[in-house]
C-alpha cells in the first residue's frame, strides 16, 4: 500500500491562564471543528493554544489512525519530508505551527539562540527540551497587540530622566548605547518587589506631557497591573523600553532568536523553528522566571523600531492565480503562505520541495491534491508532502494559512 501524501490532522489544545475562556477562544473553536476527536470546549476553561506540528509536547496526529505526526513522518521520511529536510533539519518537521488566542499578556520572554539552547539543554533537559533556536512569526487574524523589540534609544533615554526612574540609569549625561539599555533592563528585572511597586505608582502619576509620545503608558499600566499586579517588573520593561504595536488582520510580526517580546491580546497564527525553549522574566509568577542576568546577557538589539519587527507579506511565486501571499522570515526553516478566496474563486499552488501543514482559518471549500478531493472546513488541518501541487476552490469564501519549507 503506497503512503498517502496528503492527509488530515488533528491538533492539540492547551490551557495556559493567559488564554481566552471557553468558546471565546478561537484556538479552542478551531480545535473542536476537527471531526472524530473527543475534544469538547468547557465554558470555564481557558484555552490558549492549538499546536499542530510534530513536537511531542502537544502533537498533531494523523486523524484516521490517531498516530502522532512525528511517528508517521519517521516511517516515511523520504516521501513525506524530502531530501532538503532530511539533510538540513535532522529528518524532522523544521517548524511548529500554532493558533494562539490571547486574553492577557504572555510572559515577557525571549527564545535563546542555538548555542545557548544547546548549553541549556545539556544542563537542564527537563526545562530546555531541545537544543534548537526558536525564531518565530505571528500573523494576526484580527486586532493583535504586542510588545516586540526595543524602542529607538532616543525614545527610551528621556524616560529615565524622570525622578522615579533615574535610579535605574547611571548614564544621565552621555548618549545611550545598547549596552546602557542592557544594564537598565537588568536593573529593572532585578529590582525588589517594593521598589517595582513604588516606581509603578509614581509612574502612574506622571503628567502626560512629561511622557511625550509614550503617554500611552498611562493607559496600559493599569491594564497590566490588573493582570499581573503592581509588583511585576515586566510592566516597566515593556512600557518603558519596548515597542508597543497594534496590528490588524494580515499583519505579521517577526521575532528573532534572543528577541524580547510579550504578546498582549488577539488571535494569531504563529509559526516558529522546531523548539519549545524559552526564558521568562516577567508577566508570570516569580517562581516561573528565569535568571535575570542570563536573560539580560542574552538579549539581542536587532530590533529598535516597528519596522524592525514588522514582516510584510509579498506575492507568492508559488501562486498561479494571485490569491496567495507569503511571509518570508529571514530564516531557513519555513515560510508562511496565506490564501484568501472570495465566493466562487480558486487558487493553485505549485509543489514545494519540502512538507507543508495548512489550517483553514475561515470559510470552507474543497482541495484537489494527489489525485484526491478533500473537503475543507474552518479548523481543518492537512499535511501536504513535498512535490504535491494543490488546488483550492470555494463557493462561499475561504482563508488558509500554510507553513511550508
Amino acid at each position: 500500500m503506497s503512503q498517502e501524501r496528503v492527509f488530515q490532522l488533528s491538533g492539540t489544545c492547551n490551557s495556559y491562564p493567559w488564554g481566552k475562556k471557553g468558546k471565546q477562544s478561537l484556538a479552542a473553536q478551531l480545535c473542536a471543528q476537527t471531526p472524530g476527536t473527543d475534544f469538547q470546549i468547557k465554558d470555564d476553561e481557558f484555552y490558549s493554544e492549538m499546536w499542530f506540528g510534530d513536537y511531542p509536547d502537544f502533537p498533531a496526529r494523523k486523524l484516521d489512525t490517531g498516530e502522532p505526526l512525528a511517528e508517521v513522518l519517521r516511517q516515511n521520511k523520504q516521501q513525506l519530508l524530502g531530501e532538503k529536510v532530511i539533510e538540513s533539519f535532522d529528518s524532522q518537521l523544521p517548524y511548529l505551527p500554532k493558533i494562539l488566542s490571547i486574553a492577557k499578556a504572555l510572559p515577557l520572554q525571549l527564545h535563546p539562540n542555538k548555542d545557548l539552547a544547546t548549553k541549556l539543554h545539556e544542563k537542564d533537559p527537563d526545562n530546555f527540551t531541545d537544543p534548537n533556536h526558536k525564531p518565530e512569526i505571528a500573523v494576526a487574524l484580527g486586532k493583535f497587540e504586542v510588545f516586540a523589540g526595543f524602542k529607538p534609544l532616543d525614545k527610551i533615554a528621556p524616560l529615565f530622566k524622570l525622578p522615579a526612574l533615574q535610579q535605574f540609569s547611571s548614564n544621565q549625561q552621555s548618549s545611550w548605547t545598547d549596552q546602557t539599555l542592557r544594564e537598565v533592563t537588568r536593573k529593572l528585572l532585578k529590582a525588589d518587589l517594593q521598589t517595582v511597586k513604588k516606581v509603578q505608582t509614581e509612574l502612574s502619576k506622571t503628567p502626560k506631557d512629561q511622557l511625550g509620545d509614550a503617554a500611552y503608558i498611562l493607559d496600559l499600566l493599569p491594564r497590566l497591573q490588573d493582570q499581573y499586579g503592581p509588583e511585576d517588573a515586566g510592566s516597566l520593561v515593556a512600557l518603558l523600553c519596548m515597542n508597543f504595536l497594534v496590528f490588524n488582520a494580515g499583519d505579521a510580526v517577526w521575532i528573532p532568536a534572543d528577541g524580547i517580546h510579550a504578546y498582549l491580546s488577539g488571535d494569531i497564527v504563529e509559526c516558529m523553528a522546531r523548539s519549545n525553549n524559552v526564558l521568562n522574566s516577567g508577566f508570570c509568577p516569580p517562581g516561573d522566571r528565569n535568571n535575570a542576568d542570563l536573560f539580560a546577557d542574552t538579549l539581542t538589539f536587532k530590533a529598535h523600531s516597528k519596522a524592525d519587527v514588522s514582516l510584510p507579506s509579498q506575492k507568492s511565486n508559488r501562486s498561479k492565480k494571485g490569491k496567495t501571499v507569503v511571509y518570508r522570515p529571514p530564516m531557513s526553516e519555513f515560510d508562511m503562505l496565506k490564501t484568501d478566496l472570495g465566493a466562487g474563486e480558486s487558487e493553485e499552488l505549485i509543489a514545494s520541495e519540502g512538507p507543508g501543514v495548512l489550517i483553514v482559518t475561515s470559510g470552507d471549500g474543497v482541495m484537489h491534491a494527489d489525485n484526491h478531493q478533500f473537503q475543507l472546513k474552518e479548523g481543518f488541518i492537512f499535511f501536504i508532502a513535498p512535490g504535491v501541487p494543490v488546488k483550492w476552490e470555494s463557493q462561499n469564501g475561504m482563508q488558509i494559512h500554510m507553513a511550508v519549507v
